[in-house]
This record gives C-alpha cells, sequence and structure tokens, in this order.
C-alpha cells in the first residue's frame, strides 16, 4: 500500500473514532475512488503516490464544482457541506501555486516558446507542454489555461 493512501486509511479510521462523520464519509468516498481507479482496467494493480493525489485532486475538483452548482441552485446547505469536504480533501494535496508564481512560470514558458519559434495563440500547445510538467499538482489546468491565452494575446 502507497504512503498516501495508508495515510488516508489512518486517517480515516481516526476520524471514524473520533466519530467526525464529515472526515469519515469524505475519506470513504475517496478511498473507493481509488478503489475503483486500481480495479479499472483489464487487471487489478497497485496506484503509485503520484496517482493516488491525481484522484484526490479529481475528487476535490469535484466538489469544487458540486459546491458551486448548490449555490447556484439555491442550496446553500448542500454548498457548504461541498465545501467542506473539499477543503479536507485539500489537507492531502501539495500547496497551491499563488497567482504571482504561476504568472512568473507562464511567463518564462511564454519566452521559451516565443525563442523556440511557436508565435501567437497556436503556440498554446507549445507553452502549455513547457508548463504543464512544473505547475503539475499545483495548479488547476484551467488556471493555467487562461493565463497561458491572456499572455500569448498580450
Amino acid at each position: 500500500m502507497t504512503t498516501l493512501k495508508s495515510k488516508l486509511h489512518d486517517d480515516l479510521n481516526a476520524a471514524i473514532k473520533e466519530r467526525d462523520e464529515l472526515r469519515s464519509s469524505t475519506l470513504r468516498l475517496t478511498l473507493a475512488a481509488i478503489t475503483k481507479e486500481e480495479v479499472a482496467g483489464k487487471e487489478k494493480r497497485e496506484l503509485s503516490d503520484d496517482e493516488v493525489q491525481k484522484v484526490i485532486t479529481r475528487e476535490a475538483k469535484k466538489r469544487r464544482e458540486a459546491a458551486e452548482a448548490f449555490a447556484q441552485g439555491g442550496r446553500p446547505e448542500s454548498a457548504e457541506r461541498e465545501k467542506a469536504e473539499g477543503e479536507v480533501l485539500a489537507a492531502y494535496l501539495p500547496k497551491q501555486l499563488s497567482d504571482d508564481e504561476l504568472t512568473a512560470i507562464v511567463a518564462q514558458a511564454v519566452e521559451e516558446a516565443k525563442a523556440a519559434g511557436a508565435e501567437g495563440p497556436r503556440a498554446m500547445g507549445a507553452v502549455m507542454k513547457i508548463v504543464n510538467p512544473k505547475v503539475a499538482g499545483q495548479a488547476e489546468g484551467g488556471r493555467v489555461a487562461a493565463l497561458v491565452k491572456k499572455q500569448l494575446a498580450g
């Protein structure tokens, strides 16, 4: 069992003992998603810590989107629950890059792409190839893409 997955199991056991319903249900759903990912495909496999982290990131994104949908639908109590679950999951993810840090990384990547001959909006793919490995897990793809578009247009 990977270290991140075993930490999730240990935290789930602690949450159950503390009768923390929010944490225990959130961790149960996340561990179920991890197990589902492990048995997907032709044969069962053990996920690495990076793969487990991707599953947690995906689950956190689902919570954020659900919170927005509930808020727009006039269900504030459900939105608050989803936000709280997202915060529980955020504890298992690496710290997100600040806007300034992300802007600096994107600006450097745009310069690298221009040096390689990529120009204008068509350079988006080249810039994203440079940026994505540097910010993996530390910034959401949509946020990165919006910044790249903005800098290529400007």
